[in-house]
């Protein structure tokens, strides 16, 4: 088994060191070590933040030299996300601050969408815009034609505002378009959801299987921590996708299951879990329903008839299936996080939700805990109205489990022949690239042009901005106070970010701005506190504390007030599902017509010439977020595609030669990308990473650089249970001259 210390390298990918501000920052190893506790270089002052750059929120220290210059951002020690250390994107935060395509001012429209054709404007003009446009649609559709899509720390600001104006129309894309048909998996089943960081007790597994889920690359801090300590500890790793991924190289087991087959796999394993009595009966007996129909349900599903679908070998799906039920309890059948693949996602999920309770691992040690999470303070606010016009009620009936607003289904409420129950006429865009984010570009462009108004909120010059109405630029999450981080984590804890340095430019805090925009509303009593800060330290105090105190220490950890990470010995749990306990079987889905069990159907083969596009992560970018920064361009400026070594054969394609890509449908990439022949993809397959090939010249170091992904997602398959968007139901094929000169060979 690879060491921790060799795991850490090469998810690293070869990173070396990171210019930061005026100075370099040495690296060395994947992650940013920690200052000496209680040591600080007398010549550098240090302000408490936690990351912006993912949604793991690692809290952090960031450090300003005698100049006043930001130079470095390290882990804070007392933080449980992170453990002091930080990965090459939170030490590369810095770029965000210092990158000089920063958005400066705020814009207006002076010609139709698309152009990028904008006057600068002051704030004052711009907000009395927005809200002067608000007020109308209000007045002509209602307040709920208008539509909130959002990302990050800010969302809780633009939430408050956008329902104390009257609409529940808010959407985080990450719901439809990443987690949701997990959390809704786990929800129908346990009654509860993974949260976010996941409550996945990798440490103490003794195996861990990883189906889709790239640990390694997509840089969740704390799990690739833990999973660095459990190789370490001799855990058994099995990794199953089509491509030798990092994590595969580090597994025991690597399935190199052919795509869209996930779901008959994990129904083998259940069948050989069953027949077999692998499962932890006395859990099963005392926790779960639904059991005999589950059996009866798999008893067909050998791994010789998962083997005619998945291309993996009965004897390799046996074996695997021992490892996990020899390591259980303490066995972890991950839940992924970016699931949103083929349109039976929830389902899939469903099916990985069954295994873990089989093994018995929810709420045992090795498998989940039980998540704590403090409860701040809230301020006395008016109560917001109830909205007359819900999300659900756009397309009645549809998608009935989503528990959130449907990003994509707001997107298609304001298509007018669409005939949704209501319209969708003005959208607010904050810290969320659209064009990067939904599949189905045309689709988003067409919905934009039937809009009165689109105000995008961003610090950066992203696709999205070409095509508002107004443009707001917020200051990065350097430059100001945010919401206090409270995530559920294994103790409930508390994590500070504030300014390390003044607004650039002439951005502003998201606070100030939505506080602003609700003055013009008549909604300024739903934001009491005069600045973000005020509100802190109110909240702090009630909770012992201080914002005084907490710029000292960043983070604030308490005790567990009970003893129950894990589930006691016998103890009688009730879980928050119909029936009290763990369902197998799900009435709540039969209600509402869909399978109370998983099953597999086929899913449609690549045409001739064609492969199945496959996309994923890098260890320095999250997604197309930043793709621009200076300091993590330098690590990564451009994707490349995996091409098999016999389709290259085929094809005569080399290593760095430049293709088009073209799909199903004749959409083409704007940009050419460079070939990797590699055995680490199957035959049938092709990857990229996402978040290249922007079109917006505004982002010097990213135009034109690599592939989009996100171009060549025009069929997308929907998951009727949630609405997620499932997006590997595309194929590609090889353009090797510019399109226009020449078709595909």
């Amino acid at each position: 088994m690879t060491s921790r210390r060799e795991f850490i390298k090469i998810t690293a990918l070869g990173v070396g060191a990171i210019a930061a501000g005026t100075g370099m920052y040495k690296a060395g190893r994947f992650f940013a070590l920690p200052d000496k506790p209680g040591k600080v270089d007398p010549d550098l002052t240090r302000t408490p933040t936690y990351c912006e750059v993912c949604f793991w929120k690692c809290a952090g220290w960031v450090y300003k030299n005698p100049e006043g210059r930001i130079w470095k951002i390290t882990g804070n020690e007392e933080d449980q996300h992170c453990n002091g250390r930080f990965c090459p994107r939170g030490t590369g935060g810095v770029g965000m601050y210092y990158d000089g395509d920063r958005l400066k001012n705020p814009l207006i429209r002076v010609e139709e969408r698309g152009k990028q054709v904008f006057r600068e404007a002051s704030w004052d003009e711009a907000l009395e815009h927005v809200a002067g446009k608000m007020k109308n649609i209000a007045s002509k559709y209602g307040p709920e034609s208008i539509a909130l899509f959002t990302h990050g720390s800010g969302s809780a600001n633009f939430t408050t505002l956008v329902k104390a104006f009257g609409s529940g129309n808010i959407a985080e894309p990450s719901y439809a378009q990443c987690r949701g048909p997990r959390d809704e998996a786990f929800f129908a089943t346990f009654g509860e959801e993974v949260y976010s960081p996941e409550v996945t007790d990798i440490r103490d597994t003794k195996c861990l299987v990883l189906i889709g889920s790239h640990i390694g690359e997509n840089m969740h801090n704390g799990q690739i921590q833990e999973m660095s300590d459990a190789i370490d500890k001799g855990t058994t790793i099995i990794t199953v996708d089509p491509r030798f991924s990092t994590a595969a190289g580090k597994s025991k087991y690597w399935l190199p299951i052919k795509p869209s087959t996930d779901l008959a796999l994990l129904l083998s394993w259940t069948h050989e879990i069953i027949y077999n009595e692998y499962y932890d009966r006395k859990y099963v007996e005392k926790y779960c329903t639904g059991f005999d129909k589950l059996k009866e349900h798999v008893k067909d599903f050998t791994p010789e008839w998962a083997y005619g679908i998945t291309t993996l070998k009965p004897d390799l799906i046996r074996k695997t299936a021992r490892e996990m039920a020899n390591a259980s309890p303490a066995v972890l059948v991950h839940p992924g996080r970016h699931v949103t693949w083929y349109g039976d996602d929830t389902q899939r999920i469903r099916a990985i939700a069954i295994l873990n309770a089989l093994l018995g691992s929810w709420g045992r040690r090795g498998g989940f805990y039980r998540p704590a999470k403090f409860s701040l303070a809230q301020p006395d606010i008016p109560k917001f109205s109830e909205p007359a016009r819900l999300a659900q009620d756009l397309f009645p009936g549809k998608y009935p489990v989503a528990s959130s607003a449907v990003s994509n289904a707001l997107i298609d409420a304001t298509i007018p022949e669409n005939n949704p129950g209501y319209p969708i006429k003005g959208w607010i865009v904050n810290a969320t690239n659209l064009l990067s984010t939904i599949p189905n570009i045309p689709n988003t462009l067409k919905a934009i042009q039937n809009l009165d108004l689109l105000v995008a909120v961003d610090t950066m010059p992203m696709e999205i901005t070409g095509w508002a109405d107004v443009v707001l630029p917020e200051c990065t999450y350097l430059e100001r106070y945010d919401a206090l981080r409270v995530a559920p984590h294994r103790k409930p804890a508390i994590a500070l970010r504030m300014p390390a340095a003044e607004p650039m430019n002439n951005s502003k805090p998201g606070y100030w701005i939505t506080r602003e925009l609700s003055k013009k509303l008549g909604l300024a009593s739903y934001f009491p506190f005069e600045k973000q800060e005020d509100l802190l330290d109110w909240q702090l105090k009630k909770a012992g504390t201080s914002l005084e105190e907490m710029k000292k220490s960043g983070v604030k950890t308490f005790e567990r007030e009970q003893d129950d990470l894990y589930f006691a010995e016998d103890e009688n749990v009730v879980f928050p599902t119909d029936s009290g306990k763990i369902e197998l079987y799900s009435g709540y889905f039969e209600q509402l017509g869909f399978d109370p069990l998983p099953k597999y159907y086929p899913h449609e083969e690549p045409p001739e010439g064609f492969y199945r596009l496959i996309y994923g992560r890098a260890p320095m970018h999250t997604f197309g977020r930043t793709t621009n920064n200076p300091n993590l361009a330098d690590l990564m400026d451009e994707n490349c595609v995996w091409v098999n070594p016999k389709v290259a054969n085929e094809w005569g394609l080399k290593t760095d030669q430049l293709v088009w890509l073209k799909n199903q449908d004749d959409a083409v990439t704007d940009f050419p990308v460079k070939v990797r022949v590699t055995e680490r993809i199957r035959w049938d397959s092709v990857y990229i990473v996402h978040g290249f090939g922007h079109t917006g010249k505004q982002l010097s170091r990213a135009y034109g650089k690599g592939a989009s992904d996100t171009r060549l997602i025009t069929r997308v398959l929907v998951d009727p249970v949630m609405g997620g968007t499932g997006m590997r139901g595309n194929f590609v094929t090889f353009l090797t001259r510019e399109p226009g000169k020449e078709v595909a060979s």
